[in-house]
C-alpha cells in the first residue's frame, strides 16, 4: 500500500511560516546554564549506570532519601541558632574551633 504525498514547491510556502528571532538574553542565559548543568549531570550518571548497571539507580535514591533528612537537620539546627550563618559555625560550635576552621576553608 503507498501512501500519497502532497509535494509543495518552494514558491508556494506560505509566507507566515518564516524565521524570527525572538530570544531574549533571559532565554540565551537559559539554555546555557541548561546545557551545561545538564550535560555534566547526564554524562556522569550515564557512564555511572552503564558500568554498574540498573542498580545504581536504587543506591541514588537510597542517598537522595538520606541527604533529604541531613538538609532537614541542617534546617533545624540553623533555626535552633539564629547566631548561625554558615556551615564553619556549626561545626566550631558543635565540634570545635578546628572543625569551624576547616569546614570553613573547605567550603570556601
Amino acid at each position: 500500500m503507498v501512501d500519497q504525498v502532497k509535494v509543495v514547491a518552494d514558491d508556494q510556502a506560505p509566507a507566515e511560516q518564516s524565521l524570527r528571532r525572538n530570544l531574549t538574553n533571559r532565554h540565551i542565559q537559559l539554555i546555557a546554564i541548561g546545557g551545561a548543568l545538564g550535560t555534566g549531570l547526564f554524562m556522569g550518571s550515564g557512564k555511572t549506570i552503564s558500568l554498574a548497571g540498573p542498580s545504581i539507580i536504587f543506591v541514588y535514591m537510597i542517598i537522595g532519601f538520606m541527604l533529604f533528612f541531613v538538609m532537614r537537620a541542617m534546617g533545624e539546627l540553623l533555626l535552633s541558632n539564629l547566631e548561625y550563618k554558615s556551615f564553619s559555625d556549626f561545626a566550631s560550635d558543635l565540634l570545635g574551633p578546628w572543625a569551624g576552621y576547616f569546614t570553613g576553608w573547605t567550603y570556601w
